[in-house]
């Protein structure tokens, strides 16, 4: 392909770096933003599952009230409403306008995660999707390898606000790319709130929808503290925490790149391997906290999260009807962030009534809960899906 056509998949993969590094961005400041705003860690956290749950609870009704919106308009319309609410949270001067400047930034999230992995491969040729998809899950992982390492770097040494300013103009650059190169995409037709039926009732999309709660929770509850775990019980300076979150992120390279280049021979058994390295991963992170393993054990964990995100969104496709594909991304969008929100919460609960230890153990038991539904029930469906196609 042309570099030309490659133009309005790099404005998303742009816009889908900002909106992650915006999202993670509280946990790796969580710290920083409490004592500044002088409440506690876990209330800190609280911004992290209001976000999330605005998420959850409004990427249907969003999704659905604009449905019939032009994919370009509203596509350059969300990124610009992120622009504001970023700003309102880089002013904000107290903890309740951070909550509701957040809130809005996770009204264009809402949207935004509907439409970008459909749009991702929409605007290259059909034998480019898989790639396409790869690329939007690699915007997130550059997220975590040099927006969230740099955005701390930044917020340690000219506070977290500075971090949200410096969000909130490169996703301005992002809104003009996408006004110069993005094309009007062609609708795949109406969807009205009549044709949910071929989604709800859809086994396979279902037991997506089941296994993504259940893994991101446990996942969350873990990954939302991970910033004071490694402080406190591997104890780790400030500079070695940062450059093991960038290990973290980087390691989602590793599981894009594992995804563009196994998945497509053996579907099944890269989900069942994905699965069972996650739960190995939140288990093991008590034991081998102060281990010279440590930093092996996030990048398994890093790619494995990276290669689940980006497996079920294909599946999602796969399995959506042509025309529900962007309300069935908005339901996974909506309950991903539903998983995000729960963790947080159980995280914070965990550090607070038991041991900020114990993070790791209880995420695992989500984790064995969502690899057995995985390997009695959605792999089932998934056979008899491609079995009748």
């Amino acid at each position: 392909m042309a570099v030309r056509r490659w133009l309005p998949l790099a404005g998303i993969v742009l816009a889908v770096f900002v909106f992650n590094t915006s999202e993670f961005m509280p946990m790796a400041l969580l710290t920083d933003i409490a004592t500044d705003l002088g409440v506690s860690e876990s209330s800190a956290g609280m911004v992290i599952t209001a976000y999330a749950w605005a998420v959850a609870l409004l990427s249907l009704p969003l999704m659905l009230l604009f449905r019939n919106v032009d994919y370009r308009l509203l596509l350059i319309a969300t990124v610009a409403v992120f622009v504001v609410f970023q700003t309102a949270s880089a002013l904000s001067s107290g903890y309740w306008m951070l909550v509701g400047s957040r809130i809005g930034v996770a009204c264009a999230h809402a949207v935004f995660w509907s439409i970008a992995s459909p749009l991702a491969v929409k605007v290259v040729p059909p034998e480019k999707r898989a790639l396409a998809l790869s690329a939007v899950v690699t915007g997130t992982s550059v997220a975590m390898v040099v927006g969230l390492p740099f955005g701390r770097a930044v917020g340690l040494l000219l506070g977290w606000r500075m971090t949200f300013a410096v969000v909130g103009i490169m996703a301005l650059a992002a809104a003009v790319l996408l006004v110069l190169v993005f094309p009007h995409v062609r609708s795949d037709g109406a969807f009205s709130l009549g044709d949910m039926r071929s989604i709800l009732g859809n086994r396979v999309i279902m037991g997506i929808y089941a296994v993504t709660i259940l893994l991101v929770t446990g996942h969350y509850t873990a990954y939302s503290y991970i910033e004071p775990f490694l402080g406190q019980v591997s104890g780790l300076s400030e500079t070695v925490i940062t450059l093991l979150l960038a290990v973290f992120g980087a390691a989602g390279l590793l599981g894009s790149f594992m995804f563009a280049r196994f998945y497509g021979v053996r579907p099944y058994r890269f989900i069942a391997w994905v699965m069972v390295l996650v739960t190995a991963c939140l288990a093991l992170l008590m034991p081998l906290s102060s281990s010279f393993a440590l930093p092996l054990l996030l990048v398994v964990w890093g790619a494995a999260m990276t290669a689940f995100s980006v497996s079920f969104q294909s599946e999602m496709i796969r399995t959506a009807p042509a025309e529900g594909t962007a309300v069935a991304m908005s339901l996974f969008s909506g309950l991903f962030n539903v998983g995000i929100g729960l963790g947080s919460l159980l995280g914070g609960t965990v550090v607070d009534a038991l041991s900020i230890n114990d993070i790791g153990y209880v995420g695992a038991a989500f984790l064995v809960a969502a690899s057995a539904y995985c390997f009695i029930r959605l792999f089932r469906g998934m056979r008899e899906r491609d079995a009748s196609a």
